[in-house]
């Protein structure tokens, strides 16, 4: 299986399990792997047999500006959906950081892997 790869995506988004954390955007990383079959477009050279990952960018950051959850593995929960909502993505690894969240860390987080 060929993957699609978005790596460090940041963005800000409010987040937390407090009102006082959600009150104030936070910085998150996102990373992706998207798992597709690549071999049509590569034989079309055409960006409608791709998984467009400019698009993909812009709809993750669109569901970060309306984030409404609480937990970073919810939120996760939400891009994979989004991710496998697409057609050809068959499955999605997803990476989601806060960023200075936890004092003496780069970054807390998740991960998770799903399938259609």
């Amino acid at each position: 299986m060929d993957k699609v790869i978005i790596r460090d995506l940041m963005t800000d988004i409010s987040i937390g399990i407090t009102d006082a954390e959600r009150s104030i955007p936070q910085k998150i990383l996102i990373n992706l792997d998207l798992y597709t079959n690549t071999a049509k477009a590569a034989g079309t050279d055409s960006i409608v047999d791709c998984v467009n990952y400019s698009t993909m960018t812009k709809n993750i950051i669109s569901l970060a500006e309306k984030n409404q959850r609480k937990t970073v593995e919810a939120f996760a929960q939400d891009i994979a959906e989004l991710c496998l909502s697409h057609n050809l993505v068959q499955s999605v690894r997803v990476r989601v950081e806060k960023t200075g969240a936890v004092q003496s860390t780069k970054a807390v987080g998740v991960e998770i892997v799903r399938e259609k």
